[in-house]
């Protein structure tokens, strides 16, 4: 399971665990020592399952994830690809399921352009939109800036 967030992924772990699961988090806040015992735990079945932010998305190789769940759409867009990479590796089958909330439409919608397929989407009994809702969100904005666009800020001495 992806979060974005780390309090995401801490909260989501334990409600796993509190459901009668075993599972591990992998995330920034947790020590080398931690990520490698959550990640030797879940590639030896010690844990079901393994919730964590887009650091698990690059560079990890476990073999026979049948399904990554993105519980939160990342804030990169490439991060998408990343992420249900993790499912499907070396000819092995499986499934990629994102929950995606009215606010994260924009990113869907970039994540779309980015692979050049529409993902097929469904609206669960009792999740349809409040009719009462008119418009539609900002697109959120990138959350990572290059450095010349900090010093750029600085210079102009324009504030956050």
């Amino acid at each position: 399971i992806f979060s974005r967030t780390k309090q995401g992924a801490k909260q989501i772990a334990r409600d796993v665990r509190n459901m009668g699961h075993t599972s591990c988090e992998l995330h920034s806040n947790r020590s080398q020592n931690q990520r490698q015992d959550a990640l030797n735990g879940f590639s030896r079945g010690k844990y079901r399952i393994m919730v964590a932010t887009d650091i698990a998305a690059r560079g990890i190789d476990v073999k026979n994830i049948e399904l990554v769940v993105n519980y939160d759409l990342p804030d990169q867009t490439e991060d998408y690809v990343h992420r249900i990479g993790r499912t499907g590796r070396a000819g092995s089958n499986g499934e990629a399921v994102s929950l995606v909330s009215v606010d994260e439409y924009a990113y869907l919608d970039d994540i779309q352009k980015l692979i050049s397929f529409k993902i097929p989407s469904e609206i669960p009994d009792g999740f349809q939109l409040d009719p009462r809702i008119t418009t539609a969100p900002s697109k959120k904005k990138n959350r990572s800036r290059s450095k010349n666009s900090k010093r750029s800020r600085k210079r102009s001495g324009k504030r956050r």
